[in-house]
């Protein structure tokens, strides 16, 4: 028997007061803990139990020993784990991203991250506007478009494309627009989260150059999906980002118009503050940087 085993087996008749009692906790003969613990005092050369007919109790050098025995165990049970725990990911995250954005992609790539690390906790904030990461605490943030603040450290994730879409319904009343110049006998829904002249509308044509139109806003809002629900609805035309209506587009119930005059594709970028990353946001920041890449492609 190694010590540990040794020490293990004289807690255990210490706390339970009964060879037997331990026996059965370690699954072993009382005869054999009998052995074990008479082994200990011959070693040390001490007696550490009274035994009588009815009951164990300590000696005073069997108290002495065996509060250092539990200690000793406590030790080398937190030395065990310390390895485990080094490697295991914890402490709480900060992401943002704009709010549909962050719906769609974000919370199941959340969600999948706090089910490897349960030691992980996430505040995910979502807004349609810029954030400031370094006065709102933000660990990690999903930006769409140019950036202006080079001192972020930034990863390129993928890209989304700037589209104007409406209802079937809609285009059936007033019709396609064929130019960005049509669009100023349209009605148009405007959204003001990420713009602030979201009656500006930005093409590029093959061959030409930028064009701005200014559109008519029959509607502004200031939430991407009310803007989304307003173009089912027949309400009018409205632009927004590729990722936020593809399912939509998809099932016909949105159809874009003027793809020839699309301009050039936005990027997404993960931002986080310049300097060294904890471990765990650096790792989050991979397993995010992963799978928006494949649903970005």
């Amino acid at each position: 028997m190694d010590r540990l085993d040794e020490w293990r087996t004289f807690v255990a008749v210490a706390t339970k007061r009964s060879f037997a009692e331990a026996a059965r906790g370690q699954g072993r003969s009382p005869q054999a803990i009998t052995r074990a613990i008479a082994a200990l005092e011959e070693r040390l050369g001490t007696r550490l139990l009274h035994r009588t007919t009815r009951a164990v109790s300590l000696t005073d050098d069997g108290a002495l020993y065996v509060e250092r025995a539990r200690q000793l165990l406590a030790e080398f049970e937190a030395l065990e784990r310390s390895p485990r725990e080094a490697v295991e990911l914890r402490g709480t995250l900060t992401v943002a991203a704009s709010v549909l954005f962050g719906q769609r992609h974000i919370v199941p790539i959340v969600s999948a991250f706090l089910d490897e690390h349960p030691a992980v906790d996430v505040r995910l904030l979502l807004h349609d506007r810029t954030v400031s990461l370094s006065e709102e605490g933000v660990d990690i943030a999903v930006r769409i478009g140019a950036l202006a603040d080079s001192a972020l450290r930034a990863r390129l994730v993928g890209h989304t494309q700037s589209i104007v879409c409406a209802s079937p319904a809609y285009l059936e009343r007033h019709g396609v627009p064929r130019t960005p110049d049509d669009l100023r006998q349209h009605v148009c829904i405007a959204f003001t989260g990420t713009t602030p002249i979201p009656d500006r509308w930005a093409f590029q044509s093959s061959g030409r150059r930028d064009q701005t139109v200014r559109v008519r806003a029959k509607l502004t809002v200031n939430t991407g999906q009310a803007a989304i629900d307003a173009a089912l609805a027949g309400v009018g035309l409205v632009r927004v980002l590729s990722y936020q209506v593809g399912d939509l587009v998809a099932k016909k119930k949105l159809k874009v118009v003027l793809r020839s005059h699309e301009p050039p594709p936005l990027p997404v970028h993960l931002l986080q503050l310049p300097g060294v990353p904890t471990r765990t946001a650096a790792s989050f920041a991979d397993h995010a940087a992963a799978r928006l890449r494949r649903v970005l492609s």
